[in-house]
């Protein structure tokens, strides 16, 4: 059976799975000012951290209705059916849009939408557990049954430099209690329940490191497991070599760097692991 996956650019899959998978990605719109960019198509990574540490400030709007309905139409001449998994709906209208864009589509072709309660590598963690099931074989209700039953098993965490971003972007949910009591404190946020919420308050960048690791040992040996950065690719290492050992056959974690859609909510200096648990 020819299944296809689809994820949005908030997934921040690094292209080597992309490419190994053929998976198709969804890209979020990103602005700034009245000028409007494609995420990681028309503007990358490090273009944008450049433009936002020169003081602009950048937003972003979810991919079109039509845009979905065109890219369904697209895969359901060659595939038999499609998962399509996207950015956690409370935090982003991108679920919806793609939700209503099937419904748009006239096809023998069953499209299956899941709203992922994740964002950057929890996305990537569940496109990993749809095209793992693909490879084995499933059919699309199987695949699509394995990857909700995997959702409460993602976990991820992010340590931020600041929350002005994320502040700015309306998307603090219950991380908004940190505000006003952090004063020389580095965020740790938890993605839960599709929302973002404090996790801990470390007092330096290198506690907050540690607390990375340290939260990531605690739920023992891993599925798979992701690092992401949005720009100092240094700091992972040592993060990567902690983590190896829970993995399966002490494997180097995943590396992924947060593009342009997720950085403009993380911002620079931003640090995230992505974990499915057992």
């Amino acid at each position: 059976m020819n299944i296809k996956i689809v994820v949005d650019s908030i997934s921040d899959m690094p292209s080597e799975l992309i490419n190994k998978y053929g998976i198709n990605v969804m890209p979020l719109i990103v602005r700034f000012g009245e000028d409007e960019y494609k995420d990681g198509v028309e503007l990358k990574a490090d273009d944008f951290y450049k433009r936002v540490a020169s003081g602009e400030w950048p937003a972003t709007s979810v991919p079109a209705i039509g845009e979905f309905a065109e890219l369904y139409k697209g895969l359901s001449n060659e595939a038999d059916g499609i998962i399509s998994i996207h950015v956690s709906s409370k935090l982003s209208g991108t679920y919806n849009s793609a939700v209503q864009g099937a419904a748009h589509v006239q096809s023998d072709s069953s499209i299956k939408v899941v709203d992922s309660k994740q964002a950057s590598m929890g996305i990537g963690m569940l496109a990993l557990v749809a095209a793992k099931a693909i490879e084995n074989g499933d059919d699309l209700e199987t695949v699509y049954s394995k990857v909700n039953s995997a959702i409460p098993k993602v976990q991820c965490f992010a340590l931020l430099d600041t929350l002005e971003y994320l502040q700015r972007g309306g998307r603090l949910g219950k991380g908004a209690a940190l505000i006003g009591g952090l004063l020389n404190f580095k965020p740790i946020l938890r993605l839960s329940d599709g929302e973002v919420h404090p996790f801990a308050r470390p007092r330096s960048r290198r506690k907050g490191i540690n607390k990375l690791v340290e939260t990531a040992m605690e739920f023992g040996n891993l599925q798979e497991a992701a690092v992401m950065y949005s720009t100092d690719s240094a700091e992972t290492s040592g993060i990567i070599e902690s983590l190896s050992s829970l993995t399966p056959d002490n494997t180097d974690p995943l590396l992924a760097r947060m593009g342009p859609g997720l950085g403009t909510h993380a911002g620079p200096g931003a640090l995230g692991i992505a974990l499915l648990t057992n």
